[in-house]
């Protein structure tokens, strides 16, 4: 992997590479949104793409036919409606047969529930239609077991619709002249999804009145309703635990989600999650259940939420257990597993989890689970750790060899890296950060200015580095002027104004210290130089022997009413040969 190369995604246009992480996110949501615009265009105007010219065909790349076959009010047409997720059509042919005195079968009655729960009573969009994973009756191979990669990518992203206070779906669930579990099931998951758990869980008291018995889907549902449903710790653990009762007395075998809905219920009972959460983990393992990525997120996210970090023993079995796998999604909070352990990591300031986190990551195809977004936080996180523990040696080669291909360093990476660097005493390397940070889009960002030029004048190097800074001081002095109207120039403080004269200063820059609105830039502003601003000037005056500028300066801190203007008049009597007139 060429370390200097940008993501992969953004290879078919260079012109498009991005220089930050805000370029980064816009050009690859650019390229989703060119992609489903695309499929939009498709969907809605099949008749513009009748041609087939690609040969062999290939039917799934072609657009698919949305367009009703069936005419009249029937059944049958109901039921094609419903397939192409038509969901004011399929209510309002519902309405008319029911009107109609026409019966309408209890399966077709359940599909159209299914569809309603599914898209809160509203129009599908494209994005919805893609995340469509947990409302469908399930099967052996489930879409709960399966999570499809989309839904997996865009789970935590997307939104969905409250639940309306006497929706179509519980008009015509209180309709319907007969019930089966699966009306009812499909009517709780629905709460659940759209926020309703009370309702969800009224619903469930019903399925018992009448019953029925719920599956593994509405189960797991419930589970994941329990922290809105009670507010104590130990009554959340109660309420979980009945519904674990209930499903052995129904006979429902939990899957994968099951604990991982009631882990993530654990997250959210305090300690009474750390004291129970790992005898869940004995009853997956007593059923030959394989922990998914998100199982080892809640289990961490319960034990490591205190402010005092407990010891790193339960992360590092974690990571015994995640170094031998490579994981395919599970569970819509698969994704989250890296970026939050390497945020832990942080906390505890554990280099070498750190290290054993990224090589975990890399193994197989751990590494899909990072979109662009994650893995620009994960890399992130783990750099600044970097920059804390490590020799700097390290934290260079880390740098080099995922900049930009891995990730794009954000302002906090720049100062950790800056801090790394002058705790290594290597400031010597501050100009070719400086090419960085205009490379990234950060040389207007006022407090890293302030930073850079603080650091790079705080002490003296050699002559060569001395000219370097100047350099990068003459950059930033021309941030702060006017370069035409589109942007504006920003505004001096008195610190940045002191460090680049300063820094001009060493370099021998005299005439660039004082005019080009330096020295003289103090009046304007209103901001008082210090006595090493002044001093550092006046030296320079010396080595370059500028009388005018040593007797300007000694004008300006009289002018100012400097405690130092004596200080500085008496050097510059003693160190300068002055003219009667200059005297």
């Amino acid at each position: 992997q060429d370390p200097t190369a940008a993501h992969y995604m953004f290879q078919d246009d260079p012109f498009l590479m991005p220089r930050n992480s805000a370029n980064s996110r816009l050009y690859s949501l650019s390229k989703e949104s060119g992609k489903n615009a695309a499929k939009y265009i498709i969907k809605n105007f099949p008749q513009y793409f009748d041609k087939t010219f690609a040969e062999p065909n290939v039917p799934c790349l072609m657009p698919e036919n949305l367009t009703p076959q069936t005419e009249g009010v029937s059944e049958e047409a109901l039921k094609e409606r419903i397939c192409l997720r038509r969901v004011k059509e399929s209510v309002d042919m519902f309405d008319q047969l029911v009107q109609g005195g026409t019966s309408v079968s209890l399966e077709t009655t359940n599909s159209l529930l299914d569809l309603l729960c599914f898209y809160g009573d509203e129009e599908p969009t494209s994005e919805k239609e893609e995340e469509k994973e947990d409302l469908e009756e399930p099967g052996v191979n489930s879409s709960e077991q399966k999570a499809p990669q989309t839904q997996f990518r865009r789970a935590s992203q997307s939104s969905v619709p409250r639940w309306r206070e006497n929706n179509h779906a519980e008009r015509i669930f209180k309709i319907m002249p007969e019930r089966n579990a699966h009306s009812y099931c499909t009517m709780i998951r629905g709460m659940v999804k759209h926020g309703a758990a009370s309702k969800a869980y009224d619903m469930y008291i019903d399925l018992l009145n009448d019953r029925h018995k719920a599956d593994v889907h509405t189960f797991n549902a419930l589970i994941r309703a329990v922290p809105y449903l009670k507010e104590k710790f130990v009554e959340r653990w109660e309420l979980a635990k009945e519904f674990l009762t209930h499903m052995a007395q129904q006979e429902v075998q939990p899957n994968l989600l099951t604990f991982n809905a009631l882990l993530k219920t654990l997250r959210r009972c305090g300690g009474v999650g750390r004291n129970m959460s790992l005898l869940v983990m004995k009853e997956m393992e007593a059923l030959g259940i394989e922990p998914s990525l998100a199982t080892y997120d809640h289990l961490l996210s319960i034990f490591y939420r205190v402010v005092d970090l407990p010891p790193s023993g339960i992360f590092s079995e974690v990571l015994d257990d995640v170094e031998k796998r490579s994981f395919t999604p599970q569970d819509p909070d698969d994704a989250n597993f890296f970026p939050g352990a390497m945020q832990l990591c942080c906390d505890l300031r554990d280099i070498s989890l750190a290290y054993r986190l990224n090589k975990a990551m890399e193994r197989g195809d751990n590494w899909k689970f990072l979109d662009m977004d994650r893995l620009n936080g994960y890399w992130s996180k783990f750099f600044s750790l970097l920059c804390m523990m490590e020799q700097i040696e390290v934290v260079l080669k880390w740098y080099k060899e995922t900049w930009p291909s891995l990730f794009y360093p954000s302002l906090k990476n720049i100062f950790d890296l800056l801090q790394a660097l002058d705790a290594a005493n290597q400031l010597e390397l501050i100009p070719s950060v400086w090419e960085d940070v205009k490379q990234l889009g950060f040389n207007r960002r006022q407090e890293l200015l302030e930073e850079l030029l603080s650091l790079m004048s705080r002490d003296q190097h050699p002559d060569e580095i001395q000219v370097a800074f100047a350099k990068c001081a003459e950059e930033i002095k021309a941030v702060h002027e006017p370069a035409g109207r589109e942007q504006v120039p920003l505004g001096w403080t008195g610190s940045a104004l002191g460090n680049v004269v300063i820094l001009f200063s060493r370099a021998g820059r005299t005439q660039d210290a004082w005019y080009v609105n330096m020295m003289e830039h103090f009046q304007q502003i209103n901001r008082i130089p210090t006595d090493k601003v002044m001093d550092e000037f006046l030296t320079c005056a010396k080595q370059t022997n500028c009388p005018d500028e040593a007797i300007k300066l000694v004008k300006l801190a009289a002018s100012l009413g400097l405690p130092s203007s004596q200080r500085l008049k008496s050097r510059t009597e003693e160190e300068f040969k002055l003219s009667e007139t200059q005297k």
